[in-house]
């Protein structure tokens, strides 16, 4: 984890000031791709979560000041709004919001990754659950989590930047009142 954190923390001293600001939000989706479909490669280890979910944790508030095009405090590790002054702004110095592309692939990039770590995580309920008595009984995800205190931070995954994102799941097509109207 700790190769990560420092990629991490290189992307977001990406500025968001354009042109950087794609750079920024290409590299961090790169990594975001990375991370989370090589954890599962991974053996789970129940010491090993905590340091886990704190990572996901940061890349969580790494998107949220992404997605607002903040300048990111690594001491405080948050972002700060972007201030552009008027002068600046006139010689064409600007800030490009987050494609609606950009923020469909994070999408699915966390949702997709958070259903992998589920999966994963089943694998440890295995090697958790076992209290040696032999009858075989399986211990479920949610309760292993819970009995690990690492429940709360697997539930609340993303929520910052899935919030963020907003209403992107939210989306119905209804095929029915559109017959007809695509002529």
């Amino acid at each position: 984890m700790e190769s990560a954190r420092q990629i991490l923390s290189i992307i977001l001293q990406i500025p968001p000031i354009d042109p950087s600001t794609s750079l920024r939000t290409a590299f961090l989706l790169h990594l975001t791709n990375d991370v989370l479909s090589s954890i599962p490669g991974y053996p789970p280890h129940p010491q090993s979560l905590p340091e886990l979910l704190d990572w996901l944790d940061d890349l969580d508030q790494a998107w949220v000041s992404v997605l607002q095009a903040q300048v990111w405090d690594p001491v405080a590790g948050t972002g700060i709004d972007l201030i552009i002054d008027a002068r600046d702004a006139a010689a064409g110095v600007r800030s490009s919001p987050v494609t609606q592309t950009e923020r469909t692939r994070l999408k699915s990039l966390l949702v997709g990754g958070a259903a992998s770590l589920e999966e994963w995580l089943a694998g440890l309920t295995d090697t958790v659950a076992g209290d040696g008595d032999g009858d075989g009984e399986e211990e479920d995800v949610e309760s292993m989590l819970g009995r690990l205190g690492v429940q709360d931070g697997f539930d609340e995954l993303f929520s910052r930047t899935l919030d963020e994102i907003g209403g992107l799941g939210g989306l119905v097509v209804d095929p029915v009142g559109l017959v007809g109207r695509c002529e």
